[in-house]
């Protein structure tokens, strides 16, 4: 993975997250030297659901009215069931990951996280994968569905499930080592 030193990465969740799809890209990505914070609607922790049953608790390290896409040079947004659907409906959460957008900064999206690209409207004309289960919605949205382990279109970066994560880390890493990304038109 490529160096991240100087970094600053948001990964927005709520309880029901799939354990893996937070917790590995924050290791990762804090391995590689970026600093990563967890972002929540509430302090304290939220829980993730690992497989078919509830997780773990994750420490939540800063509230999502605390902070800015300002802070920060990209946005992870881990899947799960429960997670991307609980915070879809969250006005903020919404204009959180849009401003990230139109600040052409990198937004990542593993699993069901792209509902969530979907009701930012980032999905419109986008190249994206997802998980299977919610293909349909992602193409209804508007975009050029891929099953590939990760897709990138300027700076947006998807991934399936958990079996690509080491695929969507390294692709984030690049991704925002690139820089700005052009925006075409939706």
């Amino acid at each position: 993975m490529q160096n991240l030193q100087g970094k600053s990465i948001a990964i927005l969740a709520t309880t029901g997250f799939e354990q893996s799809e937070l917790e590995v890209p924050r290791d990762k990505l804090r391995e590689a030297g970026a600093e990563v914070h967890v972002i929540s609607l509430k302090p304290g922790h939220i829980m993730g659901w690992d497989k078919d049953d509830w997780g773990g608790p994750v420490p939540v390290d800063k509230t999502l009215d605390s902070v800015t896409a300002d802070d920060y040079d990209a946005i992870v947004l881990p899947g799960g069931q429960i997670n991307p659907d609980l915070l879809r409906i969250e006005p903020r959460a919404i204009d959180f990951i849009k401003r990230f957008w139109t600040d052409k900064k990198v937004v990542a999206a593993i699993c069901h996280a792209p509902w969530l690209l979907i009701e930012a409207g980032i999905a419109n004309g986008r190249k994206m994968t997802s998980y299977k289960s919610i293909k349909t919605d992602v193409i209804n949205a508007g975009a050029n569905w891929e099953d590939s382990a990760v897709v990138s279109d300027q700076g947006l970066v998807t991934s399936r499930n958990p079996g690509d994560l080491d695929a969507f880390c390294d692709k984030i890493a690049e991704e925002i080592n690139e820089g700005r990304h052009e925006r075409r038109a939706a």
